[in-house]
């Protein structure tokens, strides 16, 4: 891995006009990034994200009162499912858009595309149109969501690329805690279709300051072959799969749909690994490249923000919360993600770095079986012990991420690989939360009702924790000679 203090490439010739010019701060921190020069690309990023993220928790806030006003309750679980579906197909396009488009433009039409379907959410006079619109809200969410950390290395220097990950990175922390409150404050005055009406409005404005702050020009030297059907249709029928897992009877069912799911991803990668123009960058299926242990990792420690579909109601179920306590601790992995993602960006040691990606998964993992194993415990103090279990666990999101992103960022000098892995960092992430969110469900019915569906939970995610520990040593392995 390289350097991260490095500040040209010959790829980046934005990198070699911040160096010349002589007003520009080399600091490469907080400061430089909010600087006049890189404000208002710094907003455009970590807006994108934080739209996107805070749209899946306003919707899921809205949803009764969107029914009890235009009906359709047998399509509740499809609101969400189909946004997904879309989201995973339009994050796997993102290196190619970018590619043809330039960053200026692909941001405005991802932008268009989630303020249409946001627009057609809050005008929709029935559940089936409703589902249409978030279809469209979910192919510019899957462009916004890969746009965040593709981006970075085109419109911004490589000495920011830390600082820049952190920050679009906490946005999906950052969205966890501000939707359900936005949602909330919709559905408790009667407006649901105001707050569709308000994510169209911001995303029309961060539209416009893309246009005006980032690069237009598409990099005319990429050329990323012809598009992989193949591929493309294995992982977006996959992400279905898993998706219907959630929404279909427990039993059987279930079962068949994360099978089904499985083996799909399975095929993909069996195709993709030998496709003349894979979805993934080439070098994710190389034996020695860190690229593929480095998605894994991402991908394990976002899953365990899923859990916090669950913990409001297992803290009203459990221990008794109000409604307001249960919404505070239905949002502790994400406090933690939050607050020390935005330390760890901080770091600029590369050795450092590494050490933090190992340290993630461990701190998940330990923060959760902590969890997991006080579910049975009858004691007044107990809520205090699983808040701070579901902080630690956070923590190692956290901690991990920015230079988990990084690294993917800097897996090649290819620019057009290069593109492909960071494209691959927002697809890697929605995989995982689609499988991670119904995964979650099921363990939960597996164990039932009460602390045993708590246990369950814990410990099946805790489990992947353990998984993740193993990969993030092999990115050890793989980086430590740089």
């Amino acid at each position: 891995m390289r350097d991260e203090h490095e500040s040209t490439s010959p790829e980046h010739p934005l990198d070699a006009a911040a160096v010349d010019a002589p007003e520009a701060p080399l600091s490469g921190g907080w400061r430089e990034l909010f600087s006049a020069e890189h404000a208002s690309a710094s907003l455009v990023l970590a807006g994108g994200i934080a739209v996107f993220a805070m749209n899946t928790f306003v919707t899921a806030a809205l949803l009764p009162s969107t029914i009890a006003d235009i009906g359709g309750s047998q399509y509740f679980a499809w609101v969400t499912t189909a946004f997904l579906v879309a989201s995973v197909l339009a994050s796997m396009l993102v290196a190619r858009v970018l590619g043809t488009m330039g960053a200026a433009w692909a941001y405005l039409l991802a932008f268009v595309l989630f303020a249409a379907g946001s627009l057609g959410a809050a005008l929709a006079p029935s559940m089936e149109l409703l589902v249409t619109s978030r279809i469209v809200q979910g192919l510019g969410g899957g462009l916004l969501a890969g746009l965040g950390y593709s981006v970075i290395r085109d419109a911004l220097p490589r000495r920011l690329w830390t600082r820049a990950t952190g920050l679009v990175s906490a946005m999906w922390g950052l969205g966890t805690l501000i939707g359900p409150a936005v949602g909330g404050a919709f559905a408790q005055i009667g407006f649901w279709r105001g707050a569709f009406g308000l994510l169209a409005l911001v995303s029309v404005v961060l539209g416009l300051m893309a246009v005006r702050s980032l690069p237009r020009e598409a990099p005319g030297e990429r050329n990323f072959g012809r598009l992989p059907i193949p591929s493309l249709t294995l992982l977006v029928l996959a992400a279905a799969a898993f998706s219907i897992a959630a929404v279909v009877p427990t039993g059987w069912p279930t079962t068949a749909a994360l099978v089904a799911g499985a083996v799909l991803i399975a095929a993909f990668i069996g195709i993709d690994r030998v496709a003349g123009s894979p979805v993934l960058p080439r070098i994710t299926y190389q034996r020695g490249n860190p690229l593929k242990w480095i998605y894994l990792v991402l991908g394990i420690l976002s899953s365990a923000a899923m859990l916090e579909i669950f913990l409001p109601k297992f803290g009203q179920d459990l221990i008794g919360m109000s409604p307001l306590l249960a919404a505070i601790f239905g949002v502790t992995i994400s406090v933690g993600w939050s607050f020390v993602q935005l330390y760890s960006a901080s770091i600029d040691d590369p050795r450092t770095g590494r050490r933090f990606m190992i340290l993630g998964p461990v701190l998940m993992t330990a923060g959760l079986v902590a969890y997991t194993a006080t579910q049975f415990v009858d004691a007044d103090w107990i809520a205090w012990v699983w808040a701070g279990s579901l902080v630690l666990a956070g923590s190692g999101i956290g901690i991990a991420f920015p230079h988990l992103n990084v690294a993917a960022m800097s897996a090649s000098d290819d620019p057009v690989e290069g593109s492909k892995a960071a494209a691959g960092l927002g697809t890697a992430e929605l995989i995982s939360n689609t499988i991670a969110s119904a995964l979650v469900g099921v363990l939960v019915a597996v164990g039932g009702p009460g602390a045993a569906g708590a246990m369950t939970m814990g410990a099946g995610i805790a489990a992947l924790g353990g998984i993740g520990i193993a990969c993030a040593v092999m990115i050890w392995r793989r980086t430590s000679v740089a």
